[in-house]
């Protein structure tokens, strides 16, 4: 038996192990355009690599059938991981938050040791590799590069990936590949990114961060509300919560909706207790300047844009403001919209959403039903996950599944 991997991530790396444990006498050959195996894994956690989370369902998915995780779930959940980790002599961190790291704390620890176990496997694996086409004949697979190409495959994984973070050679062409054996897939879209918005002054709130709460409205209706930081930028917003709602938010955008989203300051308050405060404020201090007092409970970048977008100007003093005016203030604190026209590209994503549909796959075993001996794993399938080590558990699971099923003697 003869198989070839496209794609050294979680997925591939782990399909690989589990058919090589499985069954020593197949020939695995694990393909990867970068020069090193798991470029992604490297660059989850900020380099500290969050590997999975320890409490996961299917309402932490998105995709057009996000049940089709339920078994990958189920078959390996994490303390299935937990114990392949082991296997290969990595002990894990778990944190209050259900976020896991290796206990190294560093990503590198995660590379290596899954390095040396495909090593110790025997499977090879080809570096800068980049496939640029596979083709079936009388049953057997055939590969290329521009340099090379590889014959006579039993079977196929096609587990490289989607277009979030190019600059790790990230691409879309297992979408290419799937079309070409009459697979249909769902447009891919950024996921887990920064948000531009419509207004001309995001750029003078550059730099201000906030926990605040977001609420994400889709055609004027309240979709999702998260709670967490939020850091404004020269395009727009991210931080945290705008990571988080961006999932969704990007969705609608793909399918040109209309998106928006409100930031309340202040959500521990409530808008005429904040205006009664303000009140409060301007009244006793009527003779200083509106815009410094401001600035006592909102950052100095945000409390001029504050007065601007209230029409008011920016050198009133406390005593002139007007109580219309100040429940302006409020609500504007309280209900901060802004229109979203874009994302920041899949060049800023975390993960791509979208991809080879999944009813077009089997979710036991992730063969393809159109093409025998084809399979597919990882963020190439229209599966994306929250923040917080969901994908790389998606990964994971998926590759495990995989391996069971290319392992079968």
């Amino acid at each position: 038996m003869k198989i070839a991997i496209i794609g050294a991530g979680a997925a591939g790396v782990m399909a690989a192990i589990t058919a090589k444990r499985l069954n020593k006498n197949i020939q695995i050959d694990l393909f990867d355009a970068n020069k090193g195996i798991g470029k992604k894994i490297l660059a989850s956690g900020n380099g500290r690599c969050n590997i999975t989370n320890s409490v996961i369902t299917s309402k932490n998915y998105l995709g057009e059938n996000t049940e089709f995780v339920n078994f990958a779930l189920k078959e390996f959940d994490f303390k299935a991981f937990e114990k392949f980790c082991k296997s290969i002599g990595l002990l894990l961190d778990v944190k209050e938050t259900n976020k896991v790291y290796p206990l190294s704390n560093e990503a590198k620890s995660v590379t290596n040791l899954l390095l040396l176990t495909l090593e110790s496997l025997s499977v090879n694996i080809y570096l800068e590799s980049l496939i640029t086409s596979i083709d079936k004949n009388d049953k057997k697979f055939d590969i290329k590069t521009d340099e090379k190409e590889y014959k006579s495959y039993d079977k196929v994984l096609i587990s490289n990936g989607l277009g979030a973070a190019p600059q790790l050679n990230a691409n879309e062409s297992g979408l290419d590949f799937a079309s070409k054996f009459e697979h249909s897939f769902n447009p891919t879209y950024p996921s887990l990114v920064g948000l531009h918005t419509d207004v001309t002054y995001h750029s003078r709130m550059q730099g201000v961060k906030k926990e605040c709460n977001v609420s994400l409205f889709i055609n004027g209706k309240i979709e999702q509300e998260i709670f967490g930081d939020v850091l404004f930028t020269k395009y727009g917003v991210s931080g945290f919560a705008i990571l988080d709602i961006s999932q969704v938010a990007a969705y609608n955008l793909s399918m040109y909706q209309d998106v928006k989203i409100a930031i309340n300051f202040f959500p521990k308050v409530n808008r005429n207790d904040l205006a009664d405060q303000i009140q409060s404020l301007f009244k006793s201090l009527a003779n200083e300047k509106a815009l410094d007092i401001l600035t006592g409970m909102i950052s100095n970048k945000i409390a001029p844009v504050l007065l601007e977008v209230c029409k008011i100007d920016i050198n009133t003093k406390a005593g002139d403001i007007n109580a219309k005016q100040i429940k302006a203030i409020s609500y504007q604190l309280n209900q901060w919209k802004l229109k979203i026209t874009d994302t920041q590209g899949f060049g800023h994503a975390e993960a791509s959403g979208g991809g080879v549909r999944v009813d077009e796959v089997d979710h036991k075993t992730y063969e393809s039903k159109k093409c025998r001996g084809l399979y597919f794993a990882g963020e190439v399938l229209d599966i994306v996950g929250n923040r917080g080590g969901f994908n790389l558990h998606f990964a994971w699971a998926s590759g495990y599944l995989v391996g069971k099923s290319l392992g079968k003697k």
